[in-house]
């Protein structure tokens, strides 16, 4: 990412505290126009992204010091902005991997604790799975196109993606997912069900998929597998033979 877009990425953060302040103010704050759900909206987005970096209460005062002084026009309270850039942008990479450390170790903790449960095994890769259904017929290649539904959820039951709660079934290349995915479900046959503890190395990483999806994130799914189709290219060496 470039300088300029890590730092307007980060303006952009500190116009969340838009929707800070006091306990008091939060408490009395009405939201009585679509503007001002619109505003909050806004903040609320971007309020996200300030989750994982353990922000102090004098932190996120100072922030919104800084947004309320320039926002009214008053007078900075440091010189040349500019040459913060780079302060601000090492103080929120240092805070963000230290948070992944954390969520890391949270995620193996919850991985311990499943693989206790009866049924539950795990791969040389470090992905836990219980198989739920074992379904009939054949397993899934890592080639093949699957039409599932699944339900995602970090360790904490938060729900980040559900093609059940928008009751509506997906299709996609086995290949084209997560590896905990494409390892997953070549473990269960068409028609199975299975649960998956996907570790972050097997999911979206350090990195995380943001807002939803913190760096380093352990990811647990549910899984049902429909049916199995051959990839395009299959299907038209079957067409040209037959």
């Amino acid at each position: 990412m470039k300088k300029n877009a890590v730092f307007l990425f980060m303006s952009s953060l500190i116009i969340s505290l838009l929707m800070g302040g006091c306990k008091k103010e939060e408490a009395a704050y009405e939201l009585k126009t679509e503007e001002d759900k619109t505003f909050y909206a806004l903040g609320a987005m971007l309020g996200r992204q300030l989750k994982g970096f353990d922000l102090s209460d004098q932190e996120l005062k100072a922030l919104e010091k800084g947004l309320k002084d320039v926002a009214k026009g008053k007078k900075v309270e440091v010189e040349k902005l500019a040459t913060y850039q780079k302060k601000v942008q090492e103080i929120f990479q240092k805070r963000r991997k230290s948070n992944v450390v954390k969520v890391k170790k949270k995620g193996l903790d919850y991985l311990a604790t499943f693989l206790k449960e009866e049924g539950v095994k795990k791969t040389t890769s470090g992905l836990a799975y219980k198989v739920l259904k074992a379904g009939k017929g054949n397993h899934p290649k890592s080639t093949d196109v699957v039409e599932v539904h699944y339900h995602g959820t970090l360790i904490d039951g938060t729900v980040f993606d559900s093609s059940v709660d928008r009751k509506r079934k997906v299709s996609f290349p086995l290949n084209r997912v997560i590896k905990g995915w494409t390892e997953g479900l070549q473990l269960i046959k068409e028609g199975g069900k299975i649960k998956l503890v996907i570790p972050a190395e097997l999911g979206y990483g350090e990195h995380g998929a943001p807002p939803k999806i913190p760096g380093g994130a352990t990811l647990v799914f549910e899984v049902e597998l429909f049916t199995i189709k051959a990839p395009k290219k299959d299907l038209k060496k079957k067409i040209k033979n037959g």
